[in-house]
């Protein structure tokens, strides 16, 4: 810990670390933005974005080095997941899931960073707070949920139609005669999607955080040797998380898709 971190107790460390940097307008509240995780997420968007790029730019045919293989692995693996799962011929699909999997992947792995790095790199800045894992911010994973939920009501659409899609909710699964009940369960069905999306990521990733930063309150030898061990664990539960958040968006979509 540093010298200011150094004065406070316990409860305020852990409280210290799970405060956002923030800038509100107006009075606050909705209208708060959390400057970190916005800041996090972008570089991280960023450095994917650019990476296959320029895999992509400087792809050969004959011989192709390391990152050109790395990067035809993952589109050829997602994209073989995507047609395994998605009863139709979608060109978006396969490079939705890769940008999924592969940001949501990044944004949890900035929890094996230790947890006062960045902290402290802001923290010279000027920046009281800083908290360097995107997907323990439930608004962030909040976001990305209603992105795939609208694209769910996309697909829909697109797939049946307004009035194709009217009687399947009027109709499904009880019969038009339940047609109250009916729509209850649409509903109900429809708002776990994006629910479910977001607070197991957010669960999931802030339970990681919290237990990086109780590791820290101990004494350094402890540190090394808890924290290495929960961070062997923890990468299983990274890569899990941003795999289980992109077949859940193919599976909704293939729902979504497919006329029942």
């Amino acid at each position: 810990m540093s010298t200011t971190e150094n004065t406070m107790n316990s409860a305020e460390y852990v409280q210290h670390h799970l405060h956002h940097m923030t800038v509100s307008f107006g009075q606050g509240g909705f209208w708060t933005l959390n400057l970190d995780t916005l800041i996090v997420s972008t570089v991280l968007g960023v450095l994917f974005v650019g990476l296959f790029y320029w895999g992509a730019r400087i792809a050969v045919a004959g011989t192709p080095g390391k990152l050109q293989n790395f990067v035809e692995w993952a589109i050829e693996t997602v994209d073989g997941i995507a047609k395994e799962n998605f009863h139709a011929e979608n060109k978006l699909l396969g490079p939705l899931a890769l940008t999924i999997f592969a940001w949501v992947l990044l944004m949890n792995a900035m929890d094996l960073l230790p947890v006062d790095l960045l902290p402290r790199i802001t923290g010279a800045m000027g920046a009281t707070y800083f908290k360097s894992v995107p997907t323990a911010d439930p608004s962030l994973t909040f976001a990305l949920s209603i992105s795939v939920f609208l694209l769910i009501i996309y697909y829909n659409l697109k797939s049946k139609g307004i009035f194709g899609l009217g009687k399947e909710i009027l109709t499904s699964p009880f019969g038009p005669w339940l047609f109250p009940l009916n729509i209850a369960f649409r509903v109900i069905d429809e708002l776990v999607k994006p629910l479910s999306l977001s607070l197991r990521l957010f669960g999931n990733l802030f339970a990681g955080e919290l237990i990086f930063i109780l590791i820290a309150l101990l004494p350094w030898w402890a540190q090394w040797a808890l924290g290495s061990i929960w961070a062997v664990f923890h990468i299983l539960i990274i890569v899990i998380q941003a795999f289980v958040f992109m077949m859940l968006t193919i599976v909704y979509l293939s729902l979504a898709k497919d006329k029942h």
